[in-house]
């Protein structure tokens, strides 16, 4: 049985029709069993996709298949299995369990066990009012019903913006336990330390072009991530960045020996080698 929960068809997409394409011709496909960072510069288009994924916005040419389904014909099979974290969002004034009363039938598989639990990890409880929270709280109390419904798709669209140092910590350890092998979780960010050791799987596009899309274990397999001293030699490395200790190096990895990816220097490092680094990934 394929695994494949999203295909992305030639999407194209511009916000009115003498503006530049967001996304020219982009395609790809997720499995489900994977949290999957979706990492790209501000303006890339990483929302836009979401939103068309979702089904909120409607391509100008190309399909987004949900479990084979086209997901601009917005079938109620469709939207009760997937749910948008957008970046921004307005909650209702209202308490925590009216909210929840008015939302969850939407969901068929809505599980109050894992909101009270989601809840609890954010150091906050169901008696909560929806209007009376900060805007980090409010993401929280929103991350959490996201959470509850239990869909096999979530999307979360710069999920840790406006969360404290414990309260980042507590997010990852919050999607973590929620995964499954018939989930998929979407995480776009350009935050991406927030979110390094979470993943699964690394998108990372540069307007329409799909610079990578690999898992964590062969990107992990390919290449080698190291801290060197300043005065240590960087010959044959693929990448080199600058960094406290001296430099962050990304080297080939032909011993097959075992590293800790560092998000933030892959990333750097396909927008500035891209050929060089894509070359070590054709399959």
């Amino acid at each position: 049985m394929s695994t494949k929960m999203i295909k992305v068809e030639d999407l194209s997409f511009s916000y009115g029709r003498r503006k530049t394409k967001v996304l020219d011709g982009f395609s790809m496909s997720l499995n489900k069993g994977s949290v999957y960072g979706l990492l790209g510069k501000n303006g890339t288009g990483k929302s836009t996709l979401l939103y068309l994924m979702a089904g909120l916005l409607r391509p100008q040419t190309g399909k987004v298949y949900y479990k084979g389904v086209d997901v601009t014909l917005r079938k109620p099979t469709t939207l009760q299995d997937m749910f948008l974290v957008p970046e921004e969002f307005a909650l209702p004034n209202v308490s925590m369990k009216r909210y929840v009363k008015l939302n969850a039938p939407f969901y068929p598989h809505f599980s109050d066990e894992l909101l009270k639990a989601c809840l609890r990890d954010f150091d906050m409880n169901e008696d909560i009012h929806l209007g009376e929270l900060s805007m980090g709280q409010k993401k929280k109390a929103f991350m959490c019903f996201a959470l509850a419904t239990n869909t096999s798709l979530l999307m979360m669209d710069e999920p840790s913006n406006g969360l404290d140092i414990p309260s980042k910590s507590q997010f990852r350890k919050v999607i973590a336990s929620g995964m499954t092998d018939d989930k998929a979780v979407i995480i776009s960010t350009h935050q991406v330390r927030d979110i390094d050791s979470l993943l699964d799987h690394v998108l990372i596009m540069d307007g329409s072009e799909l610079l990578l899309n690999e898992s964590v274990a062969t990107i992990c397999e390919k290449l080698y991530f190291a801290e060197q001293g300043m005065n240590e030699p960087t010959d044959g490395a693929l990448y080199v960045q600058p960094s406290v200790q001296g430099n962050s190096v990304i080297l080939p990895n032909e011993s097959y020996e075992e590293s800790k990816m560092n998000l933030e220097v892959l990333f750097n490092a396909m927008l500035a080698e891209r050929v060089k680094m894509q070359s070590m990934f054709n399959h």
